[in-house]
């Protein structure tokens, strides 16, 4: 039995001088209250069991080995590695984007509109398609076999992305803000800085953790880029720790290792998880 949505009574209407005719009826449910838990528990399903079977595969064992250093690989310099990767294309992302976002939302230019344009069409090249010419420029520029080299590449595929969110919540933030800090004589980036920027922190937010987890999860751009196995970023790392000699996949080692890779996303995450929600619906609504 599907529920509606309740209708003052007669009387009511009546004390309230409104026509009971003229009170539109509610529109029944499309689906019961059990149908939607039944749809949301399926759902909580499908996305938890991948996690349960990587939790499954985890032993002490694996940890030990992945902490063993006999291969020529620490698991602890390449965490670091990639915490240096991460932070560095993460703040380089967020101030290149935060720039352009608040130029193309509050600093129209002509042709501005062309060149945003031109930068979300980048979402099209996939890396793999030009990590040679990059490969040869940070080469050319001494940044190969370097961690500020991959942290550059990194955070260039980063910048699309940011700048779109960026834009869209510097857009949503009224203009009077600026107007008043104008008329206070503020300068644009005053005005951005002191005014703009602290109630664009929901989106800020949310190009740091989109940010941050694509340079954390990378795995193409150190195995390339990288050929020093003590710059080894921990996705690689962990790739090859977990094959062996007969080019075989010990899985219980790579879930164990990709437990720890996940276990910081997730606790950045969970702290940050109300500003990345209100930061990617910015701009949806005005």
């Amino acid at each position: 039995m599907t529920r509606t949505e309740s209708r003052p009574s007669p009387a009511t209407a009546a004390f309230s001088g409104v026509d009971p005719d003229t009170i539109p009826r509610g529109r029944p449910r499309i689906l019961p209250t059990a149908a939607w838990w039944v749809v949301a528990v399926c759902l909580a399903v499908l996305f938890l069991y991948p996690i349960w079977v990587m939790v499954s595969n985890v032993d002490v064992a694996d940890l030990l080995k992945l902490t063993d250093a006999s291969r020529g690989l620490s698991i602890f310099q390449s965490l670091g590695n990639s915490a240096f990767v991460s932070i560095t294309a993460t703040l380089v992302t967020l101030v290149a984007s935060t720039f352009a976002g608040y130029a193309f939302a509050k600093l129209p230019y002509r042709g501005s509109t062309v060149a945003f344009f031109v930068i979300l069409v980048t979402f099209m090249v996939p890396f793999q398609a030009v990590i040679t010419p990059l490969y040869i420029v940070l080469r050319d520029i001494g940044l190969q076999n370097n961690l500020v080299g991959v942290a550059l590449v990194i955070a260039t595929f980063n910048l699309p992305l940011s700048t779109f969110l960026m834009r869209n919540s510097f857009a949503a933030i009224p203009s009077s803000l600026e107007e008043a800090a104008q008329i206070d004589g503020a300068g644009p980036f005053t005005a951005m800085w002191r005014i703009m920027l602290p109630v664009a922190v929901p989106g800020l937010v949310s190009a740091t953790l989109l940010s941050f987890f694509a340079a954390w999860n990378d795995f193409f751009a150190a195995l390339i880029l990288i050929t020093d196995q003590k710059l080894y970023t921990l996705p690689v790392s962990i790739g090859i720790l977990s094959t062996d000699n007969q080019f075989g996949v010990d899985f219980g080692l790579m879930q164990t290792g990709v437990l720890i890779t996940v276990i910081p996303c997730v606790i950045i995450y969970l702290v940050l998880q109300r500003y990345y929600v209100a930061g990617l619906l910015g701009g949806a609504l005005k």
